[in-house]
């Protein structure tokens, strides 16, 4: 390994005037066209550009030797392996580095990129998404109805417009980051410089800064408040389905794009009807004369009046009958689906007189 300050005869704590004063002596000195040794003179030229060069004489003070062409790209630069190898194990020990106050983890992120990263300036400001809970009645679903709810929430700042800044100031570019949000870091290691990006910490990442910031939301360009939030409710929902509105979440940072709002539905359970997709099932309770006979009986329908059903003279209890078209809307579609009916003969508890005589007059006749 070359030793520049030892070429041109100064110390290493020479300035840079001393260095190029020992340099311009030595050139005269040893020029080939007066002379001189044209190799000396060779080295010589190298020695003071390396030297007369700040980073250059960085690395080489630092690691003994300069990388030209890979400085500053976030490789290695000059890292003699050779002068890591421990001698006094005799070639058995493997490297031996004085990593100082880093650890392996850091100096793995810095040659590798692990670990995380900057957050990316076009969804920085972006506001959050926001998932709430609706419970509708089962009515609800037959037809599409609007609902309104109410949230508190991060909304845009009325006195800026969200900007962030005072009315009458201006935002201007971050001088550090010139717009883009990142800067570039260069950090020193046993194994050399790398070159890192991280946000700008002049503006947070943001690219831009206002000249004077809003009285209201300090800068942010949005302010916690309240919102009151129409949302429709399309026909067949179902429960655990979601509803997205867009632009109804958190409100973005200084002027970012807001969030969306997710509305997750629920159907309350109704005390007549049960729900299978877009099936309704109800029981009807049907008496034995009913069932022996035969009728019509009125069985409710949802969200409307009650409907006539013919009931055949025999029919045993736990006969299914279905209506078309009285069940829940389709959902994103047309038409409806279908209404079950099971009938369940009652069996009296109690009974008059003349129902017993009656009965047993029946119980005779084998019925």
């Amino acid at each position: 390994m070359k030793d520049y300050y030892q070429i041109l005869g100064v110390s290493r704590g020479a300035s840079s005037d001393e260095i190029k004063q020992a340099y311009r002596s030595l050139a005269h000195k040893h020029h080939p066209d007066k002379g001189g040794d044209e190799k000396k003179f060779k080295e010589i030229n190298e020695a003071y550009q390396i030297l007369s060069d700040k980073d250059k004489k960085s690395q080489y003070d630092n690691f003994g030797q300069v990388n030209e062409n890979g400085a500053g790209q976030g490789g290695f630069e000059g890292w003699d392996f050779g002068s890591a190898w421990n001698s006094n194990r005799g070639g058995q020990g493997g490297f031996e580095f004085d990593l100082g106050d880093m650890g392996i983890g850091d100096i793995l992120e810095e040659m590798f990129g692990f670990g995380s990263s900057p957050k990316r300036k076009k969804d920085f400001k972006k506001g959050k998404n926001i998932e709430v809970s609706l419970e509708i009645p089962l009515e609800d679903v037959l037809k599409g109805k609007e609902k309104e709810i109410s949230l508190q929430k991060p909304i845009t700042c009325s006195r800026c417009q969200g900007i962030g800044a005072e009315p009458g100031s201006s935002v201007k570019e971050c001088f550090s980051c010139r717009g883009i949000g990142q800067v570039q870091q260069i950090k020193r290691t046993p194994l050399g410089s790398f070159t890192s990006v991280a946000t700008c910490p002049e503006c947070g990442g943001e690219g831009f800064k206002p000249e004077k910031p809003c009285n209201v939301c300090k800068g942010e360009g949005r302010v916690k408040g309240k919102d009151d939030i129409k949302i429709f409710i399309p026909a067949g929902v179902d429960s655990n389905q979601a509803i997205k509105v867009e632009g109804k979440g958190e409100a973005g940072r200084k002027g970012g794009k807001p969030g969306d709002l997710y509305v997750r539905i629920y159907v309350k359970e109704h005390p007549v009807f049960a729900r299978k997709g877009d099936d309704l099932y109800v029981t009807m309770p049907i008496t034995f004369s009913q069932a022996a006979l035969g009728d019509e009986i009125e069985v409710p329908v949802l969200g409307g009046t009650k409907i006539l059903l013919n009931v055949s003279a025999g029919v045993e209890s736990g006969k299914v009958l279905r209506i078309s078209q009285k069940g829940i809307t389709h959902f994103a579609g047309s038409g409806r689906g279908d209404m079950y009916v099971e009938l369940k003969i009652r069996t009296p508890k109690k009974l008059t007189r003349r129902q017993k005589e009656l009965l047993e007059e029946l119980k005779k006749e084998e019925m």
